[in-house]
Protein backbone atom coordinates (compact mmCIF):
# COMPACT_ATOMS: atom_id res chain seq x y z
CA UNK A 1 0.00 0.00 0.00
CA UNK A 2 2.92 2.03 0.28
CA UNK A 3 4.20 1.68 -2.91
CA UNK A 4 0.50 2.58 -4.11
CA UNK A 5 1.49 6.57 -5.17
CA UNK A 6 -2.76 6.86 -6.05
CA UNK A 7 -3.13 5.60 -2.11
CA UNK A 8 -3.76 8.82 0.49
CA UNK A 9 -2.05 7.97 3.02
CA UNK A 10 -2.56 9.63 6.78
CA UNK A 11 -1.25 9.07 10.23
CA UNK A 12 -3.06 10.53 13.17
CA UNK A 13 -1.45 13.78 15.42
CA UNK A 14 -2.59 10.96 18.39
CA UNK A 15 -0.11 8.39 16.53
CA UNK A 16 2.72 11.03 16.70
CA UNK A 17 1.83 12.28 20.05
CA UNK A 18 2.01 8.26 21.25
CA UNK A 19 5.60 8.03 19.60
CA UNK A 20 6.56 11.14 21.36
CA UNK A 21 5.39 9.59 25.01
CA UNK A 22 6.55 6.19 24.16
CA UNK A 23 10.34 7.70 23.57
CA UNK A 24 10.04 9.66 26.78
CA UNK A 25 9.88 6.47 28.44
CA UNK A 26 12.66 4.96 26.69
CA UNK A 27 10.11 2.29 24.64
CA UNK A 28 11.21 4.17 21.27
CA UNK A 29 14.12 5.70 20.10
CA UNK A 30 12.74 7.77 17.35
CA UNK A 31 13.23 11.62 17.61
CA UNK A 32 10.98 14.75 16.38
CA UNK A 33 13.18 15.17 13.21
CA UNK A 34 12.96 11.21 12.77
CA UNK A 35 9.48 11.25 12.56
CA UNK A 36 8.90 14.25 10.54
CA UNK A 37 11.46 12.88 8.58
CA UNK A 38 9.52 9.67 8.46
CA UNK A 39 6.05 11.60 7.15
CA UNK A 40 8.22 13.53 4.58
CA UNK A 41 9.53 10.52 2.93
CA UNK A 42 6.18 8.55 2.66
CA UNK A 43 4.54 11.87 1.57
CA UNK A 44 1.78 11.02 4.36
CA UNK A 45 -0.64 13.73 5.59
CA UNK A 46 -1.65 14.14 9.31
CA UNK A 47 -4.72 14.01 10.19
CA UNK A 48 -5.45 16.44 12.76
CA UNK A 49 -7.53 15.28 16.12
CA UNK A 50 -10.80 17.72 16.63
CA UNK A 51 -13.66 18.23 18.86
CA UNK A 52 -15.34 15.92 16.79
CA UNK A 53 -13.02 12.91 17.32
CA UNK A 54 -13.24 13.24 20.99
CA UNK A 55 -16.96 13.40 21.20
CA UNK A 56 -17.44 9.96 19.66
CA UNK A 57 -15.32 8.50 22.82
CA UNK A 58 -18.68 9.03 24.43
CA UNK A 59 -20.27 5.95 22.33
CA UNK A 60 -17.16 4.04 21.92
CA UNK A 61 -17.65 0.96 23.84
CA UNK A 62 -14.55 -0.04 25.87
CA UNK A 63 -13.14 -2.83 24.00
CA UNK A 64 -10.01 -1.39 24.29
CA UNK A 65 -8.70 0.28 27.07
CA UNK A 66 -5.56 2.29 25.48
CA UNK A 67 -6.50 5.96 25.42
CA UNK A 68 -4.05 6.46 22.28
CA UNK A 69 -6.03 3.24 20.30
CA UNK A 70 -9.57 4.75 21.77
CA UNK A 71 -8.56 8.04 20.35
CA UNK A 72 -7.41 6.37 16.96
CA UNK A 73 -10.66 4.13 16.65
CA UNK A 74 -13.14 6.99 17.54
CA UNK A 75 -11.07 9.26 14.79
CA UNK A 76 -11.35 6.95 12.46
CA UNK A 77 -14.86 6.07 12.36
CA UNK A 78 -15.77 9.68 13.00
CA UNK A 79 -13.33 10.41 9.52
CA UNK A 80 -15.10 7.14 7.96
CA UNK A 81 -11.07 5.68 7.10
CA UNK A 82 -9.69 2.34 7.42
CA UNK A 83 -7.20 1.64 10.21
CA UNK A 84 -3.84 -0.25 9.42
CA UNK A 85 -3.33 -2.10 12.51
CA UNK A 86 -2.29 -6.10 13.85
CA UNK A 87 -4.14 -5.08 17.08
CA UNK A 88 -6.80 -7.90 17.36
CA UNK A 89 -8.55 -5.78 19.36
CA UNK A 90 -9.35 -3.21 17.00
CA UNK A 91 -11.86 -5.85 15.23
CA UNK A 92 -14.28 -5.55 17.94
CA UNK A 93 -15.82 -2.04 17.09
CA UNK A 94 -18.21 -2.80 14.54
CA UNK A 95 -18.21 -0.41 11.45
CA UNK A 96 -14.38 0.12 11.86
CA UNK A 97 -12.30 -0.23 8.51
CA UNK A 98 -9.46 -2.23 9.58
CA UNK A 99 -6.25 -3.01 6.98
CA UNK A 100 -3.97 -5.94 7.75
Amino acid sequence: MLADESALLEISAISISEIAVKRARGKLDFSRADVEQGIADLRVRVLPYAAEHSFRLFELPLHHTDPFDRQIIAQAMAEDIPVVTSDRIFGAYQGLKIIW
